[in-house]
């Protein structure tokens, strides 16, 4: 969960910065992702905004974690049976595509919007699909990292 929220660190997104990282059978990382714009459209030119006609927020536009760190998956084939540590419960979009690739299990952080319809379909696609979702309850809530020699 630390390389994934780490990974979220990297987003752009001023209101929500979402990380995540993908791990084989073997516990191996194979996969890591954060939410951002698609290849080659610039994050000065979109829209960031959460709020306002559909065109104008980054709703549009944006890439899940869990869709790059799938996109960036080093091996695509065992992606099957494999687990995504992700720091926001994913969206039913995300939730198709997790199911697609044969994600087995997913571990979360936060699902502060487990009320929203979206975060509720994707409950049921997990569940239907044999997925098993748990929120992670960190014994240590911070890891600290030194860059200096």
């Amino acid at each position: 969960m630390a390389v994934a929220q780490l990974s979220a660190m990297r987003s752009k997104d001023p209101g929500t910065q979402v990380g995540a990282c993908i791990v084989n059978k073997n516990k191996r990382i194979i996969g890591i992702g954060y939410n951002g714009f698609p290849v080659g459209c610039s994050d000065d030119e979109l829209p960031w905004a959460r709020e306002g006609a559909f065109l104008e927020t980054k709703y549009p536009y944006v890439c899940h974690a869990e869709m790059n760190a799938i996109t960036n998956a080093s091996n695509k084939p065992e992606l099957d049976g494999a687990t995504l540590y992700v720091s926001l419960y994913p969206c039913n979009e995300c939730a198709k595509l997790i199911v697609q690739v044969g994600i087995k299990a997913v571990v979360y952080l936060s699902d502060k919007y487990a009320h929203d319809d979206k975060f509720i379909a994707a409950q049921r696609i997990f569940q239907m699909a044999g997925v098993t979702t748990r929120r992670l309850s960190p014994e240590r809530r911070s890891v600290t990292l030194s860059l200096t020699e």
